[in-house]
Order: structure tokens, then C-alpha cells, then sequence
């Protein structure tokens, strides 16, 4: 497509993940590539808890059920869930989205724990802040992990059978990273097996089409990929995706940049 477009000189992308550019074509190319940062980290942050807290409390669940009309009464067992507070939180990716959801998380006396290539700075201010653990330790602890790394030939299937087998039988998988990250249909067999209990998911594989056996599982969670729908976080990524093509077009360095060399390379050659 690229090689189509010889006069394209800025890719505008309306999402913090581009892994549907091909970032080293661009730049092989000269074209700008930006993305949307920061503007919803707040929506995204907030959408994982409503997938967790919908999870745990087997909210959509028990809603269809209560829909077809099966309530009859009060019962001491009805749709027994998860306890949250006081739970161990993981996440895996420990960003900007990442350190949102987890000061979420004291709200509910969770103990979080994280995976990232490299630990935080520690914050002086919090010692019993998030604490950095082996990603095998993550799998093991957690009560909920929520993934949240960049999709990437190296994250490809990162939480794949092997994975999945060594969390809990009673956690819960949230994923509001991208689609490929989990191995859907490893999924699918360990969460017929028990192991891990339930799971949350914006994202999956080959989207819009969803591996059909997410669909016949109770313990599945599912939303079309709406973590930054709100009005304000949508509103403010198509503001700064404007932003950043039109300072790009009038030779202003984009506030927003994934390809800095290119612009470096137009700067000092004068294109």
C-alpha cells in the first residue's frame, strides 16, 4: 500500500497500539507515522476495572440470566463470585494504562504486582507500592491479571497453553491489550478445564471474529474493543490525531511522534 502511495508523506493513527502500521515501511519511506497517547489512558484504565468487576461478580452472566426470566427467589448461592478487595492484582505491562489501573486498585487494598522488561523507579512516597515480580511469580499470584503489553512479533501468544496452566483455578484473565497477545484458542481448552476460573477480553484474536468458543462460555467476558469509548478519551484522540497531521503538513514536529528519525532526516536534508 505504501509503495501505492508515493505521494503519502504523514499516517495519522487514531490509537496509542500501531501494530497495523508498518512502522519500519514508513520510515524506509519517509512518511511520518504518530499516534494518540495519554488522552486515554483514564477511559482504558477504567474500562479494565469494569471488565474485572464484571468478572468477578459474574455481572453479564447473572444479567441474561435474570433476563430470560429464571428468578424465582433469593438464594444463598446464586452466581457466587470472586472477592475483590483485598485480592492480588498483576498486570502485565506496566505503562502509562498499567500505573492507572493500578492506583485504581488501592481503592480496593489490593496488593499489585507487575511484569515489565525493566522494574519501576521506586516511589519513596509508597512503599507498599506495586511490586515488580518474575512474570512466572505473576502467573502464579495473581487473583487478576490484566494484560497490557504492545502487540509485537515478541509478544505474539505471550499467554498461551503453557501460561495459562500456571495461574490460578480461581483467577481471572483481563486482556485490554490487543488481540494476538493471548493464544484464544489455548484459552478456550484451559478455561473449559477449569484453570483459569473466568476471563475478561476488549480484545481478541482475528477481530472482529471472535473463536467461536468464547461464545459458548459463561466465564467469558466479552466487549467489541471499546476500551477508550468514552466521549471525552475518543474526542481527545481525534483531536490530537488531527493535531499531529496538521503539523506535520505545515512542517511542525508532531506531538506525537512514532519515527522521530524521519523527521530528523527531512530536517536536516531540508525535505
Amino acid at each position: 500500500m505504501l509503495d501505492a502511495c508515493p505521494g503519502l508523506c504523514v499516517v495519522s493513527n487514531v490509537a496509542v497500539g500501531y501494530n497495523n502500521l508498518d512502522l519500519a515501511a514508513c520510515t524506509r519511506a519517509g512518511i511520518v507515522a504518530t499516534n494518540t497517547p495519554d488522552v486515554l489512558t483514564d477511559a482504558t484504565a477504567d474500562h479494565a476495572w469494569a471488565l474485572l468487576m464484571a468478572a468477578a461478580r459474574r455481572v453479564v452472566e447473572s444479567d441474561r440470566w435474570t433476563r430470560a426470566g429464571n428468578w424465582r427467589g433469593f438464594a444463598l448461592d446464586a452466581f457466587l463470585g470472586a472477592e475483590v478487595h483485598g485480592a492480588t492484582l498483576g498486570i502485565l505491562g506496566m505503562g502509562r494504562i498499567g500505573q492507572a489501573i493500578a492506583r485504581r486498585a488501592q481503592g480496593f487494598s489490593m496488593r499489585v504486582i507487575y511484569h515489565n522488561r525493566t522494574a519501576l523507579p521506586p516511589d519513596p512516597a509508597r512503599p507498599d507500592g506495586p511490586q515488580w515480580v518474575e512474570k512466572a511469580e505473576l502467573l502464579r499470584s495473581a487473583d487478576f491479571l490484566v494484560l497490557l503489553v504492545p502487540y509485537s512479533p515478541a509478544t505474539h501468544h505471550a499467554i498461551g497453553a503453557a501460561e495459562l496452566a500456571q495461574m490460578k483455578p480461581t483467577a481471572i484473565l483481563v486482556n485490554i491489550a490487543r488481540g494476538g497477545v493471548v493464544d484464544d484458542a489455548a484459552l478456550v481448552a484451559a478455561l473449559q478445564s477449569g484453570r483459569p476460573g473466568g476471563a475478561a477480553l476488549d480484545v481478541m484474536e482475528n477481530e472482529p471474529h471472535i473463536h467461536p468458543g468464547l461464545l459458548d462460555l459463561e466465564n467469558v467476558v466479552l466487549t467489541p474493543h471499546i476500551g477508550s469509548a468514552t466521549h471525552t478519551a475518543r474526542r481527545g484522540m481525534v483531536t490530537l490525531a488531527v493535531r499531529n497531521l496538521d503539523d506535520a503538513l505545515a512542517g511542525r514536529r508532531p506531538v506525537a511522534f512514532l519515527n522521530p528519525e524521519v523527521w530528523e532526516r527531512r530536517r536536516r536534508y531540508g525535505i
